[in-house]
């Protein structure tokens, strides 16, 4: 059996390329990254803040690079250092597409995005009505979540988005 060791040189340049792989996720350059990972690069490769590239991807709204990610098995629930999904990032924004890819690809609707927020808690704080319907209608449980003791239907009246949501 014989030890590879990498020189400091190849070490730096594989950092490099790693960096270039998270910079392609987060500009949607789906066809540089899909070659990278079709020729070795981990598809569920993560920032130092632990964000993957599917996060990045579905973060910034890049559709086709997103799927080609699920496509290549990257994990869909795959948290960062802080515990979100990707499902919870595209709540907060309020990008329905990006939640109905990640819903459609297996995302967990109720996962705990830290401190007991859920996709669903992010898009009522921000408004997103349609957002909130739709993960309602895919099994998120708005009857349970509570943040700090206060309903998902609380929250929503509380910064105002009732009116939105409702």
């Amino acid at each position: 059996m014989s030890t590879f060791t990498l020189t400091a040189e190849e070490e730096e340049r594989y950092a490099d390329l790693q960096d270039m792989a998270l910079d392609f996720a987060r500009q949607g350059e789906t066809e540089s990254l899909e070659s990278m990972i079709r020729s070795g690069m981990n598809v569920d490769l993560s920032s130092t803040k632990g964000d993957s590239l599917l996060m990045l991807s579905t973060y910034n709204g890049n559709i086709e690079c997103s799927q080609m990610l699920i496509d290549n098995k990257a994990s869909v629930d795959k948290t960062n250092d802080r515990g979100q999904t990707p499902l919870g990032g595209v709540a907060f924004k309020g990008n329905l597409e990006m939640v109905k890819l990640l819903i459609d690809n297996g995302a967990d609707v109720n996962a705990d995005n830290g401190g007991g927020k859920t996709p669903l808690m992010f898009a009522a704080m921000f408004g997103h009505k349609k957002v909130v319907d739709y993960l309602v209608e895919n099994g998120a449980d708005i009857k349970s979540q509570t943040l700090m003791g206060i309903s998902v239907l609380g929250i929503a009246k509380i910064t105002g988005g009732i009116r939105k949501l409702f």
